[in-house]
């Protein structure tokens, strides 16, 4: 197995470690069964307390000999309500050995004055089945292929779906108008106040970022935490996403409800957001051009995605603004 160190960020301040602490470690395949060259997903979490740093497992190329990986890892974290950290880990992997694939536990390490103490978990097993190409009793000869037999369709089968039909439309358009008059409604009421453009305000942030050279100083981590802010705030401002209270997974998720496409920007956008949290959460020192490639990248996405706004002067509609024109 080849591994990384992963480091839990420290959200409070540092505490001696004891024996006691309580660290729970859990690997499952999302389904137990799959055909040969089928893909699945695998997960590892972490419940962990806040105030330790574990080494975690990482696979690159293979979860064991006859399990590869085809994606991963995708790491994301959360905070619980009684102020505990999950770290999860998750892969795309798939087989094309057939039979029943055991899996030995995967664990965490910490490491202290103490010395080293691992945290296991459980055993995980992947049946992977050959497709059946002929029933069992057919290995002696081969068959004719059966025609398909065309059963009629009568008006008592087809009414309830159409009924069901009418129903799930009528409803539908119900939503749409009431959505539609609750965010008119609120609009008219919660009416911004007049402020700088989104795209301005973060320009401005990414500039005074700049000049403040965290990473030249050595200050990785800040400064991708900044960096991240400066996004996460203007989608709030540009998207109505409030991203800063949402892990990467549900921020990019939330994006793509606005509309938003699965494009350049929104490559650029998940590639800042997965690189700062590998170096906020994991052992991972980037280099000097991959931090100067994820400001450039943060900028390219801000530029490509601010609201063009037409200015007129006061006292000027457009209208008169195109007559003189003229």
């Amino acid at each position: 197995m080849k591994r990384v160190s992963v480091y839990i960020l420290i959200l409070f301040t540092t505490i001696p470690l004891t024996e006691g602490q309580d660290v729970t470690v859990t690997a499952a395949f999302d389904t137990a069964r799959i055909f040969m060259g089928d893909q699945t997903g695998f997960t590892i979490t972490i419940d962990q307390p806040s105030d330790i740093s574990l080494n975690l497992p990482y696979f690159r190329d293979t979860i064991n000999k006859k399990i590869e990986i085809i994606n991963g890892p995708a790491i994301d974290s959360l905070i619980t309500k009684d102020g505990r950290i999950q770290i999860i880990e998750k892969y795309l992997v798939t087989s094309f050995d057939s039979g029943r694939h055991h899996l030995n536990p995967v664990f965490a390490e910490l490491r202290n004055e103490n010395g080293l103490k691992r945290y296991y978990s459980n055993y995980s097993v992947l049946d992977v089945v050959r497709v059946a190409i002929s029933p069992p009793d057919s290995a002696s000869g081969i068959f004719d292929i059966i025609g398909p037999y065309g059963a009629p369709v009568t008006l008592g089968e087809i009414l309830p779906w159409i009924l069901a039909g009418i129903l799930i439309t009528g409803l539908l358009w119900f939503a749409i108008r009431l959505l539609k008059k609750l965010k008119k409604t609120r609009h008219e009421v919660d009416a911004p106040a007049v402020t700088d453009p989104a795209h301005i305000i973060a320009f401005r942030e990414l500039e005074k970022l700049k000049g403040e050279e965290l990473w030249q100083k050595g200050e990785v981590k800040r400064y991708h935490t900044r960096l991240t802010e400066i996004l996460r705030q203007y989608l709030e401002n540009r998207f109505s996403i409030f991203s800063l209270e949402m892990t990467t997974s549900e921020t990019l998720e939330a994006l793509l409800k606005t509309g938003f496409r699965k494009d350049v920007s929104y490559n650029r956008l998940k590639s800042v957001l997965n690189g700062a949290d590998m170096v906020k959460f994991a052992k991972y020192k980037p280099e000097p051009s991959e931090n100067e490639l994820s400001f450039e990248q943060s900028w390219d996405f801000i530029s490509a995605t601010k609201k063009e706004e037409v200015v007129t002067e006061p006292g000027r509609s457009n209208e008169k603004m195109k007559e003189e024109s003229i």
